[in-house]
Order: C-alpha cells, then structure tokens, then sequence
C-alpha cells in the first residue's frame, strides 16, 4: 500500500519532469526553426532528465523519507580531525562536526531514533565528552554500535546512549588512561644539547623531554592520570549501569564482543541488520530507513580520510594532550 507522502513525492518528479519536459520543447524544437527535429528532441529530453534530477532532490527535501539518522565515528578523536606530526599518523575524527551532525538529527522532525556507529581507538578527552553528551540529550532513542573497535574514548561516547551494540568480532572495553613522554635527555647530553629552564610556576614544564623528571613531578602527572581514570569511571559507571569496582576491576583490558556480552560491556550482539529490525519493532514501524548524517563541509576538506593503521585497532584512547615532544595522556 501507497503512503499519502509516497504519492506526493512522486507527483513532485513527475511534474517536475513534465514541467521541464515542455521546456525543453518549447526551447529546441517549437522556437528555433534551424535546429533539426531529432536535435531537438534530444536536447529536450537532455532538459527532462535534467529536470527529473531536479524535482527528484526537491522531492527528497520536501517529503523525506527516513526515520532513523546514522552518526559515525571513525578513527582517532580530536577536537578538530587533525592528524598527528608523522605523515603516516591517520587522522582524526572531528568531534565538532559529530556533536554538529548529532545535534542537527536531533532537530529533524522526521528522525525518531539515533544509530551512532562507532569505529575508534579513543581519543582526546574532551572531545570524547562533548560526543557523549550530544548522544545523551538527543530526544527519541539512541543505539551505540560498535563494529571493529569500540575502544577507550569510544566506549566513553558509547556510556552515553541508551544501548550499546558489537558483533562478535568487535574489540571493546580498554577503559584506563596512560601517561607517556619521550625521554630524550640522554640524548641531548650526547649531541651536546642542554636544557634551560625559562619558566613561571613549579611543574609548568613537567614532562618536559629534554629533561629529567623528577620524582614530585612524576607524582604530579601521575594525579592527573588518576583524576582522569576516576572520571572515566564514573562516567562508564553511571551510563553503562555498571559497579565502579567492577569497571575498574577491567583493568583497562579490551575484550571481543562476545565476552564483553557476557560481562555485560554490551548489551546485545547482532548485525546491522538486526539492529534495523529492533528498531522498527520500537518505533511500531514495519521497517526503517536509515539516513546517514554527515559534516556540512565542502568536499576537499573530507577528502583523505581513509582507513586507519591496524596498530589503532587496539585502542590507542584517551590521548592528545600536549604536544609530540612532551607528556601525553591516552589510554
């Protein structure tokens, strides 16, 4: 059976076509009496099809047909999708344009329901949040799925959603942040470098690389992580309904999906497809459509952003603050 809003789509394209049909009629065949017919009925029928183009895209505005949106996130996350000092580093998930794309669904009155894919190591903290947050005001239900990794920062957008996905294959958990920095003091004494110290404040250049750190400053950065730690913690605690104990008891491991389900990391397992079929069944609909929301940006700046190194599929996580030189935190 034929849905009112089905008819009206097609009668915008069909009169958009017919509309643009006579135009092309009117224009290279009645008018100008040089042309050839068969040269004017080719270019008007170029213009019908031009034209049917034109009235199927106003149709698709005016009368959508989707119920569902699709947000991904894939690959490292940071604030701004930069990728990392090597050439080789892959670069990063935006979280400004996910918390945008979320948002933008959440404001769709034809979007009853969020699927947010996701896809990632981790990321830097904040942005982590701010996608977590965007997932947990979005009105309507919201259904993490996790397809090959669903790692460190991942899992912390993951405890914002009313559900958390993975097939079982998927590599889940990796909840725990590190501390690292290069030290390259050694070095430097070699090459004959030194280290000069212009600073205002006890640890402002704690972590320092050209420098050895000492055992104040290891416990001040050390504090950091664990605040960090307990953040993420509470986090996962509260929106994944789970023990503080029992998430820490993890111990930052990564688990495969179906022993992540049976630990209760996850809540079901299932494809794609499966998650569609759930879907509709809360929604009271014989099927969705799923309608991928992706970055308002022109298209050269989303170009490059292809499939990540196989070393991030363990969850690199949490990481980004400081720069290459210096103290990192990731997990």
């Amino acid at each position: 059976m034929v849905s009112s809003e089905g008819i009206e789509r097609l009668a915008v394209v069909v009169g958009g076509g017919l509309a643009f049909a006579i135009i092309g009629v009117a224009l290279f065949v009645v008018f100008p009496e040089t042309l050839t017919d068969l040269l004017g009925v080719l270019l008007a029928l170029a213009v019908a099809l031009v034209g049917v183009r034109l009235a199927g895209n106003a149709a698709s505005s005016l009368f959508p047909d989707y119920d569902v949106a699709e947000v991904a996130v894939e690959g490292p996350i940071s604030r701004d999708g930069g990728g990392g000092p090597l050439p080789t580093t892959p670069g990063a998930t935006p979280a400004d344009d996910i918390v945008e794309q979320i948002d933008r669904a959440d404001d769709d009155d034809n979007v009853r329901a969020l699927l947010l894919k996701l896809n990632t190591p981790g990321g830097e903290v904040v942005p982590s949040d701010d996608i977590r947050l965007a997932a947990q005001r979005f009105d309507g239900p919201t259904i993490a799925y996790a397809t090959d990794v669903c790692a460190s920062g991942g899992y912390w957008i993951a405890s914002g959603c009313d559900e958390l996905w993975a097939r079982e294959g998927s590599i889940v958990g990796s909840i725990g942040v590190i501390g690292s920095r290069v030290n390259a003091s050694d070095l430097a004494e070699k090459v004959g470098l030194s280290y000069e110290r212009f600073a205002a404040g006890e640890y402002k250049d704690a972590g320092t690389a050209l420098k050895e750190m000492n055992d104040d400053e290891r416990e001040y950065l050390q504090g950091l992580i664990d605040d960090y730690y307990d953040t993420f913690v509470e986090r996962v605690s509260d929106g994944r309904d789970l023990e503080p104990e029992f998430v820490r008891d993890t111990e930052a491991r990564i688990y495969l999906g179906e022993e992540a389900y049976d630990m209760k990391l996850v809540d079901h397992l299932g494809t794609r497809r499966e998650i569609e079929t759930e879907l509709a069944d809360r929604l009271d609909t014989d099927e969705v459509t799923v309608e991928e929301f992706e970055p308002q940006r022109p298209l050269m700046a989303r170009v490059g952003t292809g499939a990540q190194q196989v070393a991030y599929a363990f969850g690199a996580g949490i990481a980004g603050l400081g720069d290459g030189h210096g103290f990192r935190l990731r997990s």
